[in-house]
C-alpha cells in the first residue's frame, strides 16, 4: 500500500496540465510526474515488476479523484 501521496502542478501556470508527485511503498520514496494522457515518467528509480503494476492503478485512481472530480 502506498502511503504519505502528495501531489502538485508541474508548471507554475496551473492551468497547464502535467503534475509531479510523491509516495511512500515498503519504506521507499517514489517521486514521478504524471502527464495529462495518464502517462506516468519516473523521477525517482521506477517499482519492481509487478509492484510497479499494482502503484500505476493506484496513482491512476488518486489522481482522477483529486485533480479530475474535484
Amino acid at each position: 500500500m502506498l502511503t504519505h501521496f502528495q501531489f502538485k502542478p508541474l508548471y507554475e501556470n496551473k492551468q497547464l496540465p502535467g503534475w509531479r508527485f510523491s509516495f511512500y511503498f515498503n519504506k521507499h520514496k517514489f517521486d514521478g510526474i504524471y502527464h495529462q494522457n495518464g502517462k506516468i515518467e519516473w523521477t525517482s528509480a521506477a517499482p519492481n515488476g509487478e509492484d510497479e503494476i499494482k502503484l500505476l492503478e493506484q496513482i491512476h485512481e488518486l489522481m482522477l479523484f483529486h485533480v479530475y472530480d474535484q
